[in-house]
C-alpha cells in the first residue's frame, strides 16, 4: 500500500514558546467558583455581589467590601485604631501581624465603627478572614467590647458579621482566650440595657469566635452554606468516632436544628437588617 504521508512525523509538535504564548491572558479577569467550578467574569461577579450566578455560592468578602455593601453611603465612621502587642514573645508574631496589615489595610482582624443602615444608626463590626484567619486576639476582643459599650451609651443596636476560622489567636495564649469572656460579658451588658444585637454568621464562623459573641445574638442570621461550629467536622468525627450527618455544621443544618433564626442571601442582607432594625427601633439616638 502506498504511504501517502511519506516520512512525515506521526504527531504534530508545538514549540514551548508557542504554548506559553497561548497562556498569556490577564489573570484578574476571571475567577473559578469554589463550589461548582464555573469560570466567572470578575466584573459580573462584582455586579452579582460576589455570588456565583450558577450555583449560588457566596464568595468570601473583605471587611471593607462587607461594610460598603451593608451601610448607607458615607455613614461608616471607624473607631480609633488599636494595635497588637506580643505578650508572649511568640516568634514571628509581630511580623505576621505586619504582613496581615499590609495585605488587608486593616489594623487587626475586625473593622468596627458607627454607621447607618436604611437610616437607622447602629454600631457595625466585621471580622475579616484575610487577617490571620479572622482569629480573635486582644485587639479584636477590646474593639468589640468597646463597640458594645459605645452602643450602650448611645442607645444603639449592634450588628456583627463574623467570619473567622482561627478562633482564639494562639500567638497570644491566655490573653486571647480571655477575649471570649470579655466579649460575652459585653454582649450581656448590652442585652441588660434592653438593646438589640444581630449576629450574622458568614463562612466560616468557628472556634472561639463562634463560642463567644457570635452565638449570643438576639437574632442570629447566616449566609447560605456557611460553616458554623466550635471544632471542624473532621475533628468532631475523629473525636466521636461517628459518621456525621449530611451537611453537618452548615448554616442549613444549624437552621434545621434551631441554632440560628434564618438563612439570608447576601443580595437581600442589607434589606433584611434594615427591616429588623425598623421592627425594634425606639426612636432613641
Amino acid at each position: 500500500m502506498l504511504n501517502v504521508f511519506g516520512s512525515r512525523p506521526k504527531y504534530a509538535t508545538v514549540k514551548a514558546d508557542q504554548i506559553e504564548e497561548t497562556k498569556q491572558y490577564p489573570d484578574d479577569l476571571w475567577t473559578r467558583c469554589h463550589e461548582c467550578g464555573t469560570m466567572i467574569y470578575k466584573k459580573e461577579l462584582v455586579k452579582d455581589g460576589y455570588i456565583c450566578a450558577k450555583c449560588g455560592h457566596h464568595f468570601r468578602l473583605s471587611a471593607r467590601q462587607r461594610v460598603e455593601m451593608t451601610v448607607d453611603e458615607g455613614s461608616f465612621h471607624p473607631f480609633p485604631p488599636l494595635f497588637a502587642e506580643d505578650p508572649l514573645g511568640f516568634p514571628g508574631y509581630l511580623e505576621k501581624v505586619s504582613q496581615a496589615q499590609e495585605k488587608t489595610a486593616l489594623d487587626d482582624a475586625v473593622l468596627i465603627g458607627t454607621a447607618a443602615v436604611k437610616e437607622y444608626p447602629l454600631v457595625l463590626g466585621v471580622i475579616d478572614f484575610s487577617f490571620i484567619g479572622g482569629s480573635m486576639g486582644s485587639v479584636v476582643g477590646e474593639q468589640l467590647a468597646r463597640g458594645f459599650e459605645q452602643a450602650i451609651k448611645a442607645r444603639l443596636p449592634v450588628v456583627i458579621f463574623s467570619g473567622g476560622g482561627g478562633g482564639a489567636r494562639m500567638h497570644e495564649g491566655i490573653f486571647s482566650l480571655m477575649q471570649m469572656a470579655k466579649t460575652a460579658q459585653a454582649v450581656g451588658k448590652h442585652d441588660r440595657a434592653g438593646l438589640l444585637y444581630i449576629s450574622v454568621l458568614t463562612h466560616p464562623t468557628m472556634g472561639g469566635v463562634y463560642a463567644s459573641f457570635a452565638s449570643l445574638g438576639d437574632i442570629i442570621l447566616a449566609e447560605p452554606g456557611a460553616l458554623i461550629g466550635f471544632a471542624g467536622p473532621r475533628i468532631v468525627a475523629e473525636a466521636t468516632r461517628q459518621k456525621l450527618p449530611a451537611g453537618f455544621q452548615t448554616s442549613e443544618y444549624a437552621l434545621a436544628n434551631g441554632m440560628i433564626d434564618a438563612i439570608v442571601k447576601r443580595d437581600v442582607m442589607r434589606d433584611t437588617i434594615g427591616r429588623l432594625l425598623g421592627y425594634h427601633w425606639r426612636g432613641e439616638s
